[in-house]
């Protein structure tokens, strides 16, 4: 499948910037099963300096400085993905557990690649004692690796309630997890916490959902903007496989992968600094549409 996706980011400031650094991370990925055809990125006001580079995880980071005082601050993407890529099944065998836990342990490689650079807490998933509990459930002595996220990413479904007013980017895991409130963000982050909690390597995914679904099929929560989910390591054989606890669905050509990294503080669509207005009104539109 081919598609054609738009992601445009508008801030608007109650009074004039005079500086403003930006880093943005706009340009899916190519790998994972998907191929990036085209990508560009117009930026007005115009930026007085634009880097490129690759960071670890192989995401194409682009740091933007404007110089010149604006009130508005337009960031229009425009990118053509090919995605190729067949989920397995729900009930498909694959290792036991403990056996995913041990390999990813005994890693000798840290590269971006590496189950070991996934295992461990990070900034915005700590690991927490009641998460593991939650996460262990689904996961009985010798069960399989694959079976056992699939049980989680339902439970996660069924027991959680997708409120876009429940949480903001601050709002502490725990807390979350308590109110069983929150969006694809805290999905993620709630299963990634989960299955670290059991040293499972787990990363996370933001990317666009199809906005139109096929004939027949629900709309997915989260196609009008950017979406998270989870990727997990099963194993050499297997690999890493995507799973979408928001939606209940193990990641196929419905999902396009923009970036990947430990949560979502490596993978912000866009972040930096102002210098100026206290204020600012920030408004975003995404769009995917099916070429072919």
């Amino acid at each position: 499948m081919i598609y054609d996706i738009r992601h445009v980011t508008t801030y608007a400031y109650e009074s004039p910037v005079s500086y403003a650094r930006c880093t943005l991370r706009l340009e899916p990925l190519s790998g994972h099963g998907q191929q990036l055809v085209s990508h560009h990125v117009e930026i007005r006001p115009r930026p007085a300096e634009r880097t490129l580079r690759r960071d670890f995880f192989g995401t194409l980071t682009e740091s933007v400085v404007i110089e010149a005082a604006h009130r508005n601050l337009r960031i229009d993407s425009r990118s053509r993905v090919e995605v190729a890529r067949r989920a397995p099944g729900r009930t498909m065998a694959s290792p036991p557990w403990e056996e995913i836990r041990d390999i990813a342990f005994a890693a000798n490689s840290l590269g971006p690649a590496s189950p070991i650079s996934y295992v461990f807490a990070s900034s915005l998933v700590p690991v927490l004692a009641p998460i593991t509990a939650y996460a262990a459930a689904s996961f009985p002595p010798g069960g399989g690796v694959l079976v056992g996220a699939v049980d989680l990413m339902h439970r996660i479904r069924t027991q959680f309630k997708y409120d876009p007013k429940a949480t903001v980017i601050s709002t502490p895991l725990a807390d979350v997890f308590e109110n069983r409130h929150g969006v694809c963000q805290d999905f993620a982050h709630v299963m990634i916490a989960g299955l670290r909690g059991l040293g499972l390597p787990a990363a996370y995914v933001s990317g666009y959902l199809r906005t139109i679904p096929p004939a027949g099929q629900p709309r997915l929560e989260g196609a009008d903007a950017t979406h998270a989910w989870v990727s997990l390591w099963c194993g050499s054989e297997i690999g890493w496989i995507g799973f979408d606890p928001t939606n209940d669905l193990l990641v196929a050509n419905d999902h396009i992968v923009l970036a990947l990294g430990r949560d979502f503080s490596d993978v912000s669509p866009i972040d930096g600094i102002i210098v100026g207005s206290p204020k600012q009104k920030l408004n975003v539109a995404v769009d995917v549409l099916l070429v072919e």
